[in-house]
């Protein structure tokens, strides 16, 4: 579904990612792990659209897309939830999700999309009509994701949906990231810090430092993998 191929991103003179090469299946979730800094939310930010890499290849479903500006990219069938939440605050959880289908014009299918993520969070669904800035920092994560799904996604990159979240809250996100899988087929792109929580969930996995792809492995052997359980894992 996805290639990324020795892509290298840079700010200014400063080369984040430094040759990467990333495969993703469809139906696969895949997670990058990896410390602060070492380029994950780069990688997102890159096959967005949002910071277009100086060299290598982006192709999506065979298409190359290493140019493609970020609606495109969105009406092609890539979401991102983006690290920090970054809902619309003055905005009500339902015109946050209108906001995520924007590009659609199916209405009925909107509506049934709608109705699918008030199931599926069913606090939001109380809190269709209240501000976004409103809610606790688990709900506007709900509500990141939710927007998110509301495009209609065949890729859903998540960056971080962890971040500051209690315990039990995570436990919950992971446990829906799982389901948006099974249920609809969705593949998704996990970078995370919490890399107990991403290896439970994921198929295979990258780890990643200092800009550069240094293992890959299935989830499984990541785990066991001593130099990650030392590294990553707080075994």
């Amino acid at each position: 579904m996805l290639k990324l191929e020795d892509v290298v991103t840079c700010y200014g003179n400063i080369k984040a990612l430094k040759g990467i090469s990333i495969t993703i299946q469809p139906g696969e979730i895949i997670t990058v792990i990896g410390a602060n800094g070492a380029g994950k939310s780069t990688t997102l930010m890159t096959i967005c659209g949002i910071i277009p890499p100086r060299q290598g290849k982006i192709i999506y479903e065979g298409q190359d897309i290493t140019n493609a500006e970020p609606d495109k990219i969105v009406g092609m069938g890539i979401s991102q939830v983006p690290e920090g939440r970054r809902i619309f605050p003055f905005l009500t959880v339902q015109e946050n999700l209108d906001m995520g289908a924007y590009l659609r014009r199916d209405t009925d299918g909107i509506k049934r999309d709608r109705d699918y993520i008030y199931e599926l969070f069913p606090i939001l669904a109380e809190r269709r009509n209240q501000a976004g800035g409103t809610l606790s920092g688990g709900e506007q994560q709900m509500l990141a994701i939710s927007r998110a799904l509301m495009a209609k996604p065949k890729l859903l990159l998540m960056d971080e949906p962890s971040l500051g979240l209690a315990p039990i809250i995570v436990q919950q996100i992971f446990s829906i990231i799982t389901k948006i899988n099974q249920e609809n087929g969705t593949t998704i792109l996990l970078v995370e810090q919490n890399a107990n929580m991403a290896l439970k969930v994921a198929h295979r996995g990258y780890v990643m430092e200092t800009g550069r792809i240094t293992m890959e492995d299935t989830a499984k052997g990541l785990v066991s993998n001593p130099e990650v359980k030392d590294a990553y894992l707080g075994v």
